[in-house]
């Protein structure tokens, strides 16, 4: 099985509502090539599975299409954000595995 990896710094922003939910943006240029490649695996939601890695936490989640933005959005949950200490506005360096 081949594992296609993307390494990315984006900033974590957060979503304007009641449950706060934060974000980090796949850069366009390569939320295109992805849509490409892996567009056909689409699950609900046109989300794609990915196994994405923060400084030393791994975990399994997906990636969601933005019409906004024409790319990805990767939703950062709050145990995420609390074990590799990420704060909003936050640059975060990651890396998205795709198999």
């Amino acid at each position: 099985m081949t594992v296609i990896s993307y390494k990315f710094r984006s900033k974590v922003w957060v979503y304007p509502g009641m449950a706060a939910w934060r974000f980090i943006g796949i850069p366009k240029k390569e939320g295109k090539e992805i849509r490409k490649k892996f567009g056909v695996h689409a699950k609900g939601w046109g989300s794609l599975p990915v196994s994405v890695t923060i400084g030393k936490t791994s975990w399994d989640t997906s990636i969601f299409p933005d019409k906004k933005s024409g790319s990805y959005l990767l939703p950062l949950k709050a145990k995420i954000r609390r074990v590799e200490d990420i704060g909003d506005d936050s640059m975060v360096s990651y890396t998205l595995r795709f198999r």
